[in-house]
């Protein structure tokens, strides 16, 4: 578990230690002194002389001064740092210069794709990535592409592993919040001070995270454990996923404060809730949805009002065999996001107020993969092995145009390129395992215009018709 402060560094206690020591070997000859530890405290006890007490006093005095200073600037540093390992590449496909920012011999990847890791003024981004075998937070520098690890967890046992997919910043402040285990942490990025601001009951499992626009709450879903009946593995290959569906387990919404001074319970019901995302422009607002096959769950995207408690379906079903999912908020925190395909396959692109008005959806041929975009003009996508882009033009969708060729095989969640936008529109990240280690990247937008179209009549290589057969399965 993680203490409400990093933890000081050795060499603080060693010196603190040396500090007392000398206090002691100074007045030795000149009173009686007995010195004993008790929970890693000094008594020094001084008798007869009052000049001897005074400089005891003294010495003891500067080294707790010391002691706190030292622990001040261990606060105040990461726990490591690495040369920048960024490299630029050109795509073979559409010539795309693309930025490789990661490059270890462990998985690496950006936050899940509704949880934006960018902070600094978009000068630096937040990542998870496993290294000597365990997996932490950490921190690049988007100029000079150097990294920072932030974290440095003790390994969690699946099914709450440790992990960043939920992870997300505070929109208002340099803060960042993750799960460890049953504690949910915040982590200063400028101090970076640690500090446990709510602890879960055990028998819980935690379905994301996310922070209100105003900074000042966290919402998530957490639902039953029930590894203890089947085999679960959701982030490799989706093991125990349909099970789960079909148990309906327990599940509640809950909201924390920032600081940790309150937390509540908004909803709970017997069914399973997964992906709570807060709306980026209104309080009131969170979107939740109904985890399962999205064929077989009753209804995927619900919406709530927070401060009234109401619930309500979004886009609900039209006909049997529809699926829809992967809902996103637009910029404007009032419009959701998704795709789906229709009983005859058909797949879809579309949109829709938290109100259920100014519903749109238009037909494409492509495969979409997950998608994510600031508003209607333009989306990116993951299916088929590409980062796709596509473009509204009016009354329909432009594309998909190709943005670069990611080839991830999409086998555990680590490995899903889950791409999006930065806050400008103007750069792509996502994730991709084509190196052999899942590793994040960076395009800068092209006009759309220049790139290549994938069309229709191009044959799917064997690669990605796997891809799109292996991520068809998951859903």
């Amino acid at each position: 578990m993680v203490s409400q402060s990093r933890i000081p560094n050795i060499k603080i206690i060693i010196v603190s230690n040396l500090v007392f020591i000398f206090t002691a070997v100074f007045v030795r000859g000149k009173s009686k002194i007995d010195i004993f530890s008790q929970t890693e405290k000094f008594y020094i006890s001084v008798k007869e002389n009052q000049q001897v007490k005074t400089i005891s006093s003294l010495l003891l005095f500067v080294s707790v001064l010391f002691c706190s200073n030292c622990n001040q600037d261990a606060e105040n540093q990461p726990v490591k740092e690495f040369l920048p390992e960024s490299k630029k590449i050109r795509d073979s496909k559409t010539g795309v210069a693309v930025r490789q920012l990661t490059n270890y011999k462990g998985h690496s990847h950006h936050f899940y794709f509704t949880n934006p890791g960018w902070y600094d003024q978009e000068q630096k981004l937040l990542f998870s990535s496993d290294r000597n075998n365990r997996t932490n937070l950490f921190s690049i520098d988007l100029k000079e592409y150097s990294i920072k690890q932030l974290t440095d967890l003790e390994p969690v046992p699946i099914p709450r592993e440790v992990s960043f997919f939920g992870a997300c910043k505070n929109p208002v402040k340099e803060e960042v919040f993750f799960w460890h285990d049953l504690q949910l942490i915040s982590l200063d990025l400028n101090s970076f001070y640690q500090a446990a601001i709510f602890e879960l009951d055990s028998g819980w499992n935690i379905a994301g995270t996310s922070c209100s626009p105003d900074g000042k709450f966290l919402y998530f879903g957490i639902w039953e454990d029930l590894s203890h009946l089947f085999d679960m593995d959701l982030k490799r290959g989706y093991i125990g996923f349909e099970e789960t569906w079909e148990a309906k387990p327990y599940s509640k919404i809950i909201r924390v404060a920032t600081d940790g001074s309150e937390s509540e319970v908004l909803f709970e019901e017997k069914y399973w809730i997964g992906h709570v995302n807060t709306s980026p422009t209104r309080n009131d607002l969170i979107t939740f949805c109904h985890e399962g096959p999205w064929i077989k769950v009753d209804n995927r995207i619900w919406c709530m009002n927070v401060d009234t408690k109401e619930v309500w379906k979004i886009r609900p079903r039209t006909e049997e065999g529809e699926k829809v999912g992967h809902e996103y908020w637009f910029a404007d925190g009032e419009t959701i996001g998704f795709h789906g395909t229709s009983p005859d396959g058909s797949a879809f692109l579309g949109h829709i107020r938290y109100d259920n008005t100014e519903h749109m959806e238009v037909e494409f041929s492509a495969y979409t993969g997950h998608i994510f975009s600031n508003d209607e003009n333009l989306i990116v996508g993951d299916g088929e092995g590409v980062i796709k882009l596509w473009k509204w033009n009016g009354t329909s969708y432009d594309g998909p145009r190709i943005l670069t060729e990611h080839k991830s095989s999409m086998q555990t969640q680590h490995s899903h390129p889950h791409p999006r936008f930065n806050k400008a529109g103007n750069q792509v990240i996502y994730t991709s395992d084509i190196t052999g280690y899942c590793n994040v990247y960076l395009v800068d937008l092209p006009e759309f215009e220049t790139l290549p179209y994938l069309t229709d009549d191009e044959p799917l290589s064997d690669f990605q018709r796997f891809l799109l057969e292996s991520t068809k399965r998951a859903r």
